[in-house]
């Protein structure tokens, strides 16, 4: 399944003369790594203040940072495994704000029973999207490439923005409610779909004696 890639490459055509000045400038990609972290939490207090067209927005704009931060990197020769490991460190916490930003929009003084189940489907998709992130990471430890599934952090980036940017709260939130629901299932079905990805590629396969070391570090 190709998701987003034809958007992605539209995107990139769009964004390369940008991506193109800050590489001739040497602006790190660790920079804005760093930049993106801060516009997503400010994305989730305007969830938090019912500012949701604006919380839409920022989301979307923080997921713009980090394409620029991946191609930067990649174009400039800055990029570095610390680069590499801080930036998977920040999208995961910054992904976790965003939840909780939206935990904040249904959980005030105006909770009524719908949105009490909302809460426990923000919950389920929230623990879904760190599931398929640590799938693919505990899989890439291992030395297998595990991008299988529907609905990894770009999917999930723009349904949320988009939704939240273009209805707010119209209909009582409804299309905004819809995405949550389809996030609560979608990733918690990728992160299986990936535990039998890997299944399928690693049963059988004796684990190393060097990794055997590296599991009991790990633990």
């Amino acid at each position: 399944m190709k998701g987003l890639e034809g958007l992605r490459e539209a995107v990139y055509r769009i964004i390369n003369p940008l991506t193109d000045w800050m590489v001739r400038n040497r602006v790190h990609p660790n920079a804005l790594t760093t930049l993106g972290f801060f516009v997503t939490c400010l994305a989730a207090l305007m969830f938090h203040q019912h500012h949701v067209r604006t919380a839409g927005f920022l989301v979307l704009l923080g997921g713009l940072f980090d394409i620029f931060d991946g191609r930067v990197a990649r174009l400039s020769g800055l990029g570095s495994k610390f680069g590499a490991f801080y930036d998977s460190t920040l999208d995961r916490i910054s992904e976790t704000v965003v939840f909780l930003g939206l935990l904040s929009l249904y959980n005030d003084y105006r909770l009524e029973l719908g949105d009490v189940g909302m809460i426990y489907l923000i919950m389920l998709a929230m623990a879904g999207s760190q599931m398929i992130s640590y799938t693919r990471a505990r899989a890439e430890a291992m030395g297998i490439d595990c991008r299988v599934g529907l609905m990894p952090r770009a999917e999930r980036i723009v349904l949320i923005g988009s939704s939240a940017l273009f209805f707010g709260e119209s209909w009582d939130g409804l299309v905004l409610k819809g995405v949550i629901l389809v996030l609560a299932v979608l990733t918690n079905l990728t992160a299986f779909q990936r535990i039998v990805w890997v299944w399928k590629n690693a049963r059988g396969v004796p684990i190393s004696e060097e990794q055997k070391v590296e599991e009991k570090v790990g633990r």
